[in-house]
C-alpha cells in the first residue's frame, strides 16, 4: 500500500478540494511533505484529519476551535483510538451546547411559524430600528436566557393552535 498521497489523492479519496486542502494546510490543521520537485505528499493519517475538520465544520466548529483541537494530537506519532477519546471527551461539553443552542432555535422558528400572531414587538428574533444594540452584538432575546420561554413570540400562549 502506498504510504504517501499526493495532493490530487487525497481530494478525491476526501471529497475536498486541492484549494481548500492547500488552506487547511497553510493554517496549519494538516501537515504534507515535500518532494525534491515540491511537490505536496501527504501521510495517510491526514485523510482522518480531513475527516474530522469537516464534520466539525459542519457542525459549526470553526477552523480556529478545530486547529487547537488538532494541535493536542501527537504529531511525532499517528493518533491512537486513546487520542481521539481524549479530544472527543474535550468537546462533548461544547458539541451538547451546540446541539442545545440549535434545538432552541428550531423550536423557536417553529413557534414563530405556527403561533401566527406576526407581533414583531415582542418576537426575540426582531430587533426593531436595533434597540439591542447597547447590550452587545448577537441576537440579545435569544441568548442566553435562563428559562426557555413558552414561545419564540412570548404571545403564542394566547395565539390559536395552527389548524
Amino acid at each position: 500500500m502506498q504510504e504517501s498521497l499526493t495532493i490530487g489523492q487525497l481530494a478525491a479519496r476526501s471529497g475536498v478540494a486541492p484549494s481548500a486542502l492547500r488552506y487547511y494546510e497553510r493554517l496549519g490543521l494538516i501537515r504534507a511533505d515535500r518532494t525534491g520537485g515540491n511537490q505536496r505528499r501527504y501521510a495517510r493519517t491526514e485523510l482522518r484529519r480531513v475527516a474530522f475538520i469537516r464534520v466539525s465544520q459542519q457542525v459549526g466548529v470553526s477552523l480556529e476551535e478545530i486547529r487547537e483541537a488538532l494541535d493536542s494530537l501527537p504529531a511525532s506519532r499517528t493518533p491512537t483510538a486513546a487520542d481521539w477519546a481524549e479530544l472527543s471527551a474535550a468537546w462533548r461539553a461544547r458539541l451538547s451546547e451546540k446541539i442545545r443552542l440549535m434545538t432552541k432555535l428550531r423550536d423557536d422558528l417553529d413557534g414563530c411559524i405556527g403561533c401566527g400572531c406576526l407581533s414583531l414587538q415582542r418576537c426575540v428574533l426582531y430587533n426593531p430600528d436595533d434597540k439591542l444594540s447597547g447590550e452587545g452584538p448577537g441576537a440579545r432575546l435569544m441568548l442566553p436566557r435562563p428559562e426557555p420561554a413558552a414561545s419564540a413570540c412570548g404571545d403564542c400562549a394566547s395565539a390559536p393552535a395552527p389548524a
